[in-house]
């Protein structure tokens, strides 16, 4: 660990951790304004903490690009996924807990959960290598599952059927819209139809037939 991080890290550091390692895995740029709407923040308290952050030497700044996570970041931020996406699977699959409400339920628990409570859940859940909403959860030495297909519903041809694989997981309102929509990790998918000029996709699940926006359907991932 940095020389220059003496005192626990506290939840909010660990939170932008989270969020800097999520804008890198999605290959986008981990800016101060990118970071602020991550954390639904403003961009002066934003950087306030990237500073802090660089200080204890859990990222660097690049220049023209933003931040990026040491490796010592890197490991808080696994680790903090880790603890956050194994609760979610047991809260999902032991305690039925719907998918909308996981998210903001493991935020609550994932700073309090020991060492020897996480390695008891990942025992008791077959040590599952994916959330209920189908992001891959760091295993015991932090090491992810190889990635499968990037593609997205908005990828899809007309006809073109596949299972739904990931879905974003942050905002409840928006799950319980794709749940009703029968858009959940596991569930059948086929685009029947795009609408010209960046105008909304129509598919077929076995809730019946949606549209959703060019947008949404490129935030859903398809095995």
């Amino acid at each position: 660990m940095p020389a220059n991080v003496t005192d626990p890290l506290t939840e909010a550091i660990q939170h932008y951790l989270r969020e800097v390692y999520k804008l890198e895995a999605a290959g986008t740029r981990a800016t101060t304004t990118s970071v602020a709407e991550a954390m639904e923040v403003s961009a002066a308290s934003a950087s306030a903490m990237l500073k802090r952050l660089a200080a204890l030497e859990l990222l660097e700044h690049i220049p023209y690009r933003g931040v990026a996570l040491t490796d010592e970041g890197r490991r808080v931020a696994l680790e903090v996924i880790r603890h956050h996406r194994l609760l979610e699977q047991y809260l999902a699959e032991t305690l039925g807990v719907p998918l909308d409400q996981v998210h903001e339920e493991a935020d609550r628990l994932e700073h309090a959960l020991s060492e020897e409570v996480e390695k008891r859940i990942d025992a008791s859940l077959g040590y599952p290598t994916h959330d209920p909403h189908g992001h891959p959860i760091p295993d015991a030495e932090l090491r992810l599952a190889p990635g499968g297909s990037y593609r997205t519903i908005g990828s899809l041809e007309p006809g073109e059927a596949s299972l739904v694989a990931h879905v974003p997981d942050g905002d409840a309102e928006l799950l319980r819209y794709l749940n009703g929509l029968g858009l959940v990790p596991g569930n059948r998918v086929e685009v029947a139809a795009h609408a010209p000029f960046g105008g909304p996709v129509t598919l077929r699940t076995d809730t019946g037939e949606h549209a959703i926006s060019r947008e949404l359907a490129e935030s859903i991932g398809i095995a």
